[in-house]
């Protein structure tokens, strides 16, 4: 029994597009053969000439955006995603992805609201609730954060440090009493 090395895989992947350059799937299985190799800019190239082909191979759209998100455009990689969401609008990854798009372009709603409709569609993606509470958390909404990250936590995620101790000190926050207003007195009617 012979194993395909990945080397073969893009060999081969190549040779189909090659042999089909009009073909859609070939370009999309290239991409994926190139994301297997760590090629991350030919992948995304070949997502690209997918889609130029067939605008609606929703998986090209998905792997477009994770490739963009790879190299640090989170703009590009929220419009990819948007996109994919636009013609399947429950891909848990492209809402996943999106919140990562999001995250990273310091869009704490944006995050927020992909990572609940995340948990809603996978109530068990412990990675949704985990960023889930971190939108929250930079929202001001801590005890939704603790909550969410309690679901992540009991679901095998590992919060980083970082994280705890500042939901931490945003419980502690949320806790002290605020001291009264001070009050401007007018003169008392006693003098």
């Amino acid at each position: 029994m012979h194993t395909e090395t990945i080397a073969d895989r893009v060999e081969r992947c190549r040779l189909q597009v090659e042999a089909a350059p009009d073909s859609a799937a070939a370009h999309f299985n290239l991409g994926l053969a190139y994301t297997a190799r760590g090629l991350v800019a030919k992948a995304k190239e070949e997502y690209r000439a997918a889609l130029a082909l067939d605008a609606t191979l929703v998986e090209a759209w998905v792997n477009l955006g994770g490739a963009l998100l790879l190299e640090w455009d989170f703009p590009g990689a929220a419009d990819a995603n948007r996109q994919a969401l636009a013609l399947r609008p429950d891909l848990v990854e492209a809402h996943f992805n999106l919140g990562q798009a999001c995250l990273y372009q310091s869009d704490a709603d944006g995050l927020t609201a992909s990572c609940e409709r995340v948990v809603a569609l996978a109530p068990d993606h412990a990675a949704g609730h985990y960023f889930l509470a971190v939108g929250l958390l930079a929202l001001g909404r801590a005890p939704e954060a603790r909550a969410a990250v309690a679901r992540a936590t009991a679901l095998g995620y590992r919060p980083t440090p970082e994280f705890l101790r500042r939901l931490e000190r945003a419980e502690l926050s949320s806790s002290q009493p605020t001291p009264p207003a001070l009050e401007i007195a007018g003169p008392s009617k006693e003098q």
